[in-house]
C-alpha cells in the first residue's frame, strides 16, 4: 500500500504570484521614499519670489514716502536712488567689499572661537550638577546683558586692537552657545541615556555618540543665537571703538555716516549689516537646521 504521508508545505498555485506582487510593492515603496528633486520653478516660486516681493514692497513704500512729500527732508529719509548712488560710489572706489570683509572675517573668526569655548563649557554645565548650580545663573545673566556694555572695559583692558573686538564677541556669544547646548541636553529623553549605557557607551563615548546627537536640535538653536549675538556684539564694538589700525568695518561705516551727517551712508551701512546677517542665516544655519529636522522626521517635504 502506498504511503499517503507528505513532507514539506503544500503550495498553492497563487503563492508565487503573491510573493512576486509583494516584492514589487516593496520596490515601488522604496523608490517613492527617496528624496525627490524639487523643480527649479517651484524653488523660485516658494523660496525666491516671496522675499523679492517683500523687498520691492519696501522700496515702493520708501519711494512713495519721499515722492509724496510726507518725508521731504533728505537728512531724515534719503531717496532710494541716493542710497544706490552711495552703493555705486563705494563699489567704484573699491571699498564696498572691504567694508563687508573686514566685519565678516572678524565675526566668523570670533564666532568660531566662541564655538570652541562654549561647546565644552555647555557640556560641563549640563552634566555636572555642582558646576551647573555655580555658574548656570551667571551664564543666563551674561546672556541677557547687552553686548555694548562690554565695549568700554574691553577697550581699557586690551586697547584699540582686534583682540578687543574678539573679546567682546566672545563675551556676547559664549553664554548663548553654552545655554543652547544645556537646553538641548536637558531635552534628551532619559531612555536614550539608559540605552546608551546599556550598550556600553560611557564617558566620552556616551557624550559623543548619545548626548550630542540627541541634543543637536537645541545645540543648533544655540549656535544660531550665538551667531546673532556675535554679529551684534561686533557691530557695537565697531561703532564705539574706532581707530585707523582697526580698519573700516560696517559698524565704523555707520559711525562715519553719523559723523558726516550723511543719511545715504548710514542707510548703506544698515542695509549691508542686514544683508550679511540674512545671508549667513540662509547659507549656513537654515540648511543645517532643515537637514537636522529632516533626519529626525520633523520636517516633511511639501
Amino acid at each position: 500500500m502506498a504511503s499517503t504521508e507528505t513532507t514539506g508545505v503544500t503550495k498553492t498555485p497563487g503563492d508565487g504570484q503573491d510573493l512576486a506582487g509583494l516584492e514589487a510593492g516593496l520596490d515601488a515603496l522604496e523608490s517613492q521614499a527617496g528624496p525627490a528633486r524639487t523643480p527649479v520653478r517651484q524653488v523660485l516660486v516658494q523660496k525666491v519670489l516671496p522675499p523679492l516681493t517683500a523687498v520691492l514692497l519696501v522700496l515702493v513704500v520708501w519711494q512713495a514716502l519721499v515722492s509724496s512729500g510726507i518725508v521731504d527732508d533728505p537728512s531724515k529719509l534719503p531717496a532710494p536712488s541716493a542710497v544706490w548712488d552711495e552703493v555705486r560710489e563705494a563699489w567704484l572706489q573699491g571699498t564696498l567689499l572691504d567694508y563687508i570683509w573686514t566685519s565678516v572675517s572678524r565675526g566668523l573668526l570670533g564666532f568660531l572661537l566662541a564655538l570652541v569655548i562654549g561647546t565644552p563649557l555647555g557640556l560641563v554645565v549640563a552634566r555636572v550638577r555642582f558646576i551647573r548650580a555655580a555658574i548656570g545663573p551667571i551664564l543666563s545673566g551674561l546672556q541677557s546683558l547687552p553686548s555694548v556694555a562690554w565695549v568700554p572695559p574691553a577697550v581699557l583692558w586690551l586697547g584699540l586692537e582686534n583682540r578687543m573686538m574678539y573679546a567682546v564677541i566672545l563675551l556676547g556669544a559664549v553664554p548663548s552657545i553654552a545655554n543652547g547646548l544645556v537646553s538641548g541636553v536637558d531635552q534628551v529623553p532619559p531612555l536614550f541615556l539608559r540605552a546608551g549605557r546599556t550598550l556600553g557607551a560611557t564617558g566620552l563615548r556616551h557624550t559623543w555618540h548619545i548626548v550630542l546627537p540627541a541634543a543637536l536640535p537645541g545645540y543648533l538653536a544655540g549656535l544660531k543665537q550665538g551667531w546673532a549675538f556675535s554679529w551684534r556684539s561686533l557691530m557695537a564694538a565697531e561703532i564705539i571703538a574706532s581707530s585707523p589700525e582697526l580698519g573700516i568695518g560696517l559698524g565704523q561705516l555707520l559711525e562715519n555716516g553719523r559723523n558726516a551727517s550723511s543719511m545715504p551712508m548710514i542707510f548703506l551701512a544698515i542695509l549691508l549689516i542686514l544683508v550679511v546677517g540674512i545671508a549667513i542665516d540662509l547659507l549656513i544655519f537654515s540648511p543645517l537646521e532643515r537637514r537636522v529636522l529632516r533626519s529626525r522626521g520633523l520636517l516633511v517635504r511639501s
